[in-house]
């Protein structure tokens, strides 16, 4: 069970695969374990780093408070100890702007940039901006984690067929604490690189879900400024990872080997034939949950068994 110790806080992570190293950078609310449909698609072309961000899964948030340039400074921290000084990037919603700050913060050190659901400002300038950050502030405050997460995987996942998605989303995002939650969200929206676009370096892509809580327009409009292209998902909402794991896959197997990405045709939501189990077998999920168990075996919650993890950089001393 490996983790960093990220200036005295620790920082959980898992490594699958082999070639050359890509980083899934996860979103609000989520930890590792949802890259479980990606990480099958990818490990057997890439070296496959799964953090949880500083506050989520595993790790222990940051002392002043997450912010989105606290944690691409982590996550960077992270990659040095690992001896990874060329990372391809991929992020999902608020992963997608963690990972945008690290190539902005190291514009020659990133080969390949993917973003699934990222603006380069979450600052409220939009009515649908106004609605997501305001509405579910209001939520959680009045009716709790549990009851806001039913609101939020029933937006996410809203058909019959998607009712195994729906219940995780229920069980994942019920389970953050509200003061996590809200603060998180919080930091992404006092958080804007709309000016720094062009300092961008990499070859990029993005990924943006027809039915996206914020303007796809605005998405299109990223896209043309950092040169990449736009990948639009027919039918999918803001969980594209879940809901369109084909094309997902497809194609960010395709951008980070370089490969002709998927045909027009193929950009389109899964069908119920098509949608996998929720947890695969011998998935990350499975090993995430592992962590979870082992740690929680460890004793109190923020202690750590040194003999029973597997620690990285910060001279071996847990937190």
């Amino acid at each position: 069970m490996p983790f960093f110790d990220d200036h005295g806080r620790r920082l959980h992570y898992l490594v699958r695969g082999s070639g050359p190293p890509t980083v899934l950078i996860h979103g609000l609310g989520s930890s590792a374990a949802d890259w479980a449909f990606q990480v099958p698609a990818l490990e057997s072309l890439f070296r496959l780093i799964v953090p949880d961000l500083p506050g989520c899964g595993l790790s222990v948030a940051p002392q002043a408070g997450f912010t989105v340039t606290r944690a691409a400074e982590s996550l960077w921290a992270l990659l040095d100890a690992l001896d990874v000084a060329q990372p391809n990037l991929v992020g999902f919603s608020l992963g997608g702007a963690v990972a945008m700050e690290m190539a902005l913060a190291r514009p020659a050190a990133v080969p390949r940039l993917a973003l699934i659901n990222t603006l380069a400002t979450y600052r409220i300038d939009h009515w649908t901006k106004w609605c997501k950050a305001r509405v579910d502030a209001a939520l959680v405050r009045a009716l709790g984690m549990q009851r806001t997460a039913k609101l939020i995987a029933a937006r996410l996942f809203p058909d019959p067929w998607q009712q195994p998605m729906r219940e995780r989303a229920e069980n994942v995002i019920g389970a953050v604490p509200a003061s996590t939650y809200l603060g998180m969200a919080a930091a992404l929206l006092r958080w804007t690189a709309a000016a720094r676009l062009h300092e961008l370096q990499c070859s990029s892509l993005v990924i943006a879900a027809e039915h996206d809580y914020t303007p796809l327009a605005e998405k299109r409009a990223m896209a043309a400024r950092i040169a990449a292209d736009c990948i639009v998902v027919r039918g999918s909402r803001h969980g594209t990872p879940f809901d369109s794991i084909t094309v997902t896959n497809a194609c960010l197997a395709s951008f980070l080997t370089g490969r002709e990405l998927p045909a027009p045709e193929q950009w389109q939501r899964d069908q119920p034939s098509e949608s996998p189990p929720v947890a695969p077998e011998n998935s990350i999920v499975d090993e995430h949950a592992a962590a979870v168990w082992a740690f929680g075996r460890s004793g109190e919650a923020g202690a750590i068994d040194a003999d029973g993890l597997q620690y990285e950089g910060g001279g071996g001393t847990p937190p």
